[in-house]
């Protein structure tokens, strides 16, 4: 089993941070830009990978009272993984992203997987301040 875990400081409180990144249909504004989401009988989703064009079926657990959103494969050992916000002071979170490769098949390496983490966190905040800029104004 390979983990990986990145984590980034957001100018947001954490439930606005956690209110961005569960959002089902905004999934695709912050996850890496290969993976889609499809959101089927919650908590299952269908995740489609462009380089792959396969579709994996996952599962998608939000768990707002602990600020933790969950995902993993649905039937093999692919991987698992979650996100979670935690507050900082004065209105700033941490954002925690951590995936576990249980099958080293399935691990892409960790130069790719934790520059598609960066990214990802990056787009997130990116998100979260629009939102934020659009409710001030």
């Amino acid at each position: 089993m390979t983990e990986y875990e990145r984590s980034r400081a957001m100018p947001a409180l954490p439930e606005h941070v956690f209110d961005q990144a569960a959002n089902v249909d905004q999934l695709e504004s912050w996850l890496p830009n290969e993976l889609h989401v499809r959101a089927e009988d919650p908590p299952a989703v269908t995740v489609h990978e462009d380089g792959a064009d396969h579709d994996t079926p996952a599962l998608l657990r939000p768990r707002p009272d602990q600020m933790r959103l969950e995902w993993g494969t649905r039937h093999d050992s692919g991987y698992t993984g979650y996100l979670q916000v935690a507050g900082i002071d004065n209105g700033t979170s941490e954002v925690t992203v951590h995936l576990s490769f249980l099958d080293d098949e399935h691990d892409p390496g960790e130069r790719a997987v934790r520059e598609a983490l960066d990214r990802s966190l990056q787009r997130l905040e990116e998100q979260v301040r629009l939102r934020m800029e659009n409710a001030a104004g």
